[in-house]
């Protein structure tokens, strides 16, 4: 059952039933949670805690079961693998007030974790959203990370070009665009992500939103829907506070909730980052397309670029195995 709950300053979230996140495939991880702002942030904790450390981010609308198949590989060769959910998000508290969310807070809250469980030495996989939130641990906590693995994601700085895709996606989630209006009812999240994710057409999607007739999804697929669609069950469009801030806060929109100045820093700082650096890039992304992820990686000389030709934005759930695999054998390919 759905909980309502405030912080001790009275800020509103909800909490969602463990119950939602029964029988998920292939993640059968325990939650863990660490307090910030006196929310509960989740996060997984899988591996030997002597292992080399992997930090997974994930971004918008997803949570750490995108990274799962990256996990299970990682973990199987001796890995320690942390992946959180930010606030809003997963297993996370969900703040229900939409002003409550920032780019800033979500940085403070995966800095929390990094040094709550003193990570160090550690690999930082990053997509989407993720990129910014985790790439500004890299910069501010330099000591802490031996590498980046850089998935279809960007950091805004001077000169940076947002994509048509990007902007139409920041368009349809304003209050009167196609996903202010109509997710999560009849829209669901993991309805939502069957689209990017292969298991339906466009049309099957208009077709839920003027007919709330779903199309047919094999077993597995209907299985992945559920999984997306889990950290929401039950609560709600106030439940969507957070995945509703984050395509309302990019840079060319919302520059202050965005932290367009800071992400600025950041992709400046980062430029002189001499240890590893692998990009992983999903080759039929119109977001983050393959022309930026080689022009990104081109300002090191030391990075190594890889492409996934049939991966769109949403690589790591299509292709999380195969970008094990490539990270394995960069890894080898270090030393």
């Amino acid at each position: 059952m759905t909980q309502s709950l405030s912080t001790p300053d009275g800020v509103r979230f909800l909490r969602t039933s463990e119950e939602a996140f029964a029988g998920l495939p292939e993640f059968a991880y325990a939650p863990r949670y660490l307090s910030v702002e006196g929310l509960r942030l989740a996060y997984v904790d899988e591996g030997p805690r002597d292992g080399p450390v992997a930090l997974l981010m994930h971004g918008m609308p997803t949570w750490s079961f995108l990274n799962r198949h990256i996990i299970a590989r990682l973990v199987a060769e001796g890995w320690r693998c942390i992946a959180a959910d930010h606030i809003g998000f997963g297993r996370s508290d969900k703040v229900i007030d939409d002003g409550w969310y920032s780019i800033a807070r979500h940085v403070a809250a995966h800095r929390a974790l990094v040094e709550a469980l003193d990570l160090t030495g550690v690999t930082l996989f990053v997509q989407d959203w993720g990129g910014p939130i985790g790439l500004a641990q890299a910069a501010t906590l330099p000591e802490r990370f031996d590498r980046l693995v850089v998935m279809n994601t960007w950091l805004h700085h001077e000169g940076y070009a947002y994509t048509d895709a990007l902007r139409q996606w920041n368009s349809q989630w304003q209050t009167d665009g196609l996903f202010g209006i109509n997710i999560p009812d009849p829209l669901s999240i993991g309805w939502f992500m069957m689209l990017p994710l292969g298991h339906m057409q466009s049309r099957d999607l208009f077709g839920i939103i003027t007919t709330k007739t779903p199309p047919p999804l094999s077993a597995d697929a209907a299985a992945v829907r559920r999984a997306y669609d889990a950290p929401f069950e039950g609560l709600g469009r106030e439940g969507m506070a957070g995945p509703r801030r984050f395509p309302l806060s990019l840079p060319f929109d919302n520059p202050t909730g965005g932290a367009a100045a800071d992400q600025a820093v950041w992709f400046e700082t980062l430029k002189s980052w001499s240890k590893p650096v692998h990009f992983i890039w999903g080759g039929t992304d119109a977001v983050f397309t393959e022309a930026w992820g080689r022009q990104w990686a081109g300002l090191y000389p030391q990075a190594s670029f890889d492409l996934l030709p049939d991966a769109g934005h949403f690589l790591q759930d299509t292709h999380g195995r195969e970008i094990a695999e490539i990270f394995l054998r960069r890894l080898a390919e270090e030393s």
